[in-house]
């Protein structure tokens, strides 16, 4: 370690190779504390490089609990968290919307850190049963076209540096692993993103990964497109700015995408969005993520019509459909 830490007090960058020995001697307690802080600071300070990501993110792959849905080609919509703006749960709304479309969606997810309610706060507050056995897995899948996987029972690598990230209190490198480590290695990807050069990076290592993806980014912060400024898309095939009267949606202001102070009030929001009553805000606010994944997975198809594919599949109630569905077969 001291070596390593040398060399990165020196600007060097580890090769993929080097990153992923250097993780998975973390995991298998090789290593101090103090040592494994030091090295978390590092990265922090200087930024980490697409190589020593996805390095990595090979040596916790390595050691997942693995899933194999390759048959279904699913999507997985997820954001980074860390924004600080405790919205409500837009990304896990936006799973039932694209999957009420015909879409797979497999969603990898944990309690809220930086929220009130994260996406396994939500799931847990209508009753589902987290597993990650496969045969179950499967069985939601062909039948609601919809799984969601509770990160700490696929990922147990990360309990060996949770102490540690608790005692820094600080984001580090394995927040921006958490989107990278989708158990059953899903074929596309939304990925919502807080700041532009996260966008940069997630975007070069999701190209060298041969993930179909659109990465976003709501200009003024937001880890999702909230519609409540410009917003930028990054896919395989292009890089744009939209305003939100582009698409035909309205600007929608802070307030109105709040999660609320409890999981409880963030649930009533999550389902008044999948009942179509909620306001115009919340709603349009799920119906744009869900257009991009639309179009994440079929990346030749306009995002005008992927909105309409979204906004049927909320307005028709299959969403909702698909939803009750899923919840009724993963509470038993």
């Amino acid at each position: 370690m001291k070596q390593i830490l040398k060399r990165l007090f020196n600007h060097e960058i580890l090769i993929r190779e080097e990153a992923c020995t250097l993780l998975l001697n973390i995991t298998n307690g090789c290593y101090n504390e103090t040592q494994i802080a030091a090295l978390l600071t590092v990265f922090q300070m200087r930024g980490i490089k697409v190589d020593e990501l996805i390095g990595f993110r090979d040596a916790l792959l390595s050691t997942r609990i693995p899933v194999d849905l390759s048959d279904f080609h699913p999507i997985d919509i997820v954001g980074t968290g860390g924004d600080g703006k405790n919205t409500f749960n837009i990304s896990t709304c936006a799973c039932f919307v694209v999957a009420g479309a015909g879409y797979h969606v497999a969603k990898h997810g944990n309690y809220g850190a930086t929220s009130v309610s994260g996406a396994s706060n939500v799931m847990e507050r209508h009753g589902v049963k987290f597993t990650n056995e496969q045969d179950k897995l499967v069985r939601s899948m062909e039948e609601t076209r919809m799984v969601f996987m509770h990160a700490p029972l696929f990922n147990p690598a990360m309990k060996a540096v949770a102490s540690i990230r608790k005692a820094l209190g600080v984001r580090t490198v394995f927040n921006l692993l958490g989107p990278l480590i989708n158990p059953c290695l899903p074929s596309y990807q939304l990925l919502g993103v807080a700041d532009l050069p996260q966008m940069r990076l997630y975007t070069n290592t999701l190209q060298r990964l041969g993930v179909g993806f659109a990465v976003v980014n709501n200009l003024d912060g937001y880890d999702e497109i909230s519609l409540t400024d410009e917003f930028k898309v990054m896919t395989n095939r292009y890089e744009t700015i939209y305003r939100p009267s582009d698409l035909g949606f309205s600007i929608a202001r802070r307030e109105e995408l709040y999660g609320g102070d409890t999981p409880e009030e963030a649930s009533k929001i999550f389902d008044r969005v999948l009942e179509n009553r909620a306001t115009r805000a919340q709603t349009e606010c799920v119906l744009i993520n869900a257009s991009f994944a639309i179009q994440a997975i079929n990346p030749m198809k306009p995002i005008e019509e992927c909105v309409s594919i979204a906004r049927e599949s909320l307005e028709s109630g299959s969403a909702l459909k698909t939803f009750k569905r899923f919840i009724e077969l993963n509470s038993l």
